[in-house]
């Protein structure tokens, strides 16, 4: 069976649909969307810049998405 609701590459996956997501629900999309690594921040956190294929990013304020980047 062919799932059309996953992408065959998660950086086709479209980063706009997980804001608003709890956190949790978001992790659980990114995983079933084939993010090998998801990273949940709090506003204003200090992260490194090095880029990580595979790596998505979330700002996570009230346990709901508000930001979401790859890398």
């Amino acid at each position: 069976m062919n799932d059309t609701s996953r992408p065959q590459d998660p950086a086709a996956d479209d980063l706009d649909a997980y804001v608003g997501l709890a956190s949790a629900e978001a992790e659980s999309r990114a995983r079933q969307h084939g993010w090998t690594t998801v990273r949940a921040l709090p506003p204003g956190a200090m992260i490194t810049m090095e880029y990580l294929e595979g790596r998505l990013n979330f700002t996570v304020e009230d346990d709901a998405v508000v930001r979401c980047w790859k890398g």
